[in-house]
């Protein structure tokens, strides 16, 4: 069953304090009750408003768990720690300790679920969550380069598509060591983590490798190293 659009309606301006406190009421619901048992009334019953109020800003369960899930994520910022290894460990271990609250885990794992059936669901993640995010993995590399720990790239296309990749292994790896096998991204797998990750970035800066399937780096040869 695909999402209904949410629409912006005529009359007074949403208020920002009602927003807040409807997307806090809904991870507390989500600690409390989980994602099966959260109805809108018991969010809005929590939040002190009219049911009405959450069907004007939200079409409907998914669509709200997603914007307090993300209003999460939103609390990651990037440490400046003087080093693009130190400054990566920084971010993945926020990152992990915000998957580890129960509204995050519950809420973004049945999110998840519900979007393999719903194309607007899953679309509502991506712009929410993963693209306001990667906004972390473009600010790093730029600092990096900066410091002269990464080279420095002329084409936008090939950094839009390297820094998509970056995310991808750090969200992915983090998202499933945490959730999906349930092991903890302690400060030691995340000190792990961080040197395979920056092997990788190594070999990429060292091949001119640009992120994406069928370029080909200066000596002519494709990702798997074949000729063209």
């Amino acid at each position: 069953m695909q999402s209904r659009t949410s629409h912006a309606r005529a009359g007074r301006p949403r208020s920002a304090a009602a927003d807040a406190a409807i997307l806090a009421a809904t991870r507390a619901a989500l600690v409390e009750l989980g994602w099966s048992k959260l109805t809108l009334q018991d969010v809005a019953t929590r939040a002190g408003v009219a049911k009405t109020t959450l069907y004007r800003r939200w079409a409907g369960k998914n669509e709200l768990v997603v914007d307090a899930v993300a209003e999460l994520f939103d609390e990651l910022r990037l440490p400046d720690r003087g080093s693009l290894a130190a400054d990566i460990e920084g971010v993945v271990l926020q990152f992990a300790a915000i998957l580890a609250r129960p509204e995050a885990r519950s809420g973004l794992m049945a999110v998840v679920a519900e979007s393999t059936r719903d194309a607007a669901l899953r679309e509502r993640i991506r712009m929410s969550i993963v693209d306001r995010q990667k906004r972390l993995v473009v600010r790093g590399r730029e600092r990096a380069q900066a410091r002269g720990e990464l080279p420095g790239e002329d084409d936008a296309a090939a950094a839009a598509r390297t820094a998509d990749l970056i995310f991808d292994v750090v969200a992915g790896a983090v998202v499933h060591r945490t959730l999906v096998s349930a092991e903890p991204a302690d400060e030691e797998w995340v000190r792990r983590f961080t040197q395979l990750l920056l092997l990788g970035l190594g070999e990429a800066a060292r091949t001119g490798f640009a992120g994406a399937a069928g370029e080909r780096g200066p000596d002519g040869k494709d990702a798997r190293g074949r000729d063209g």
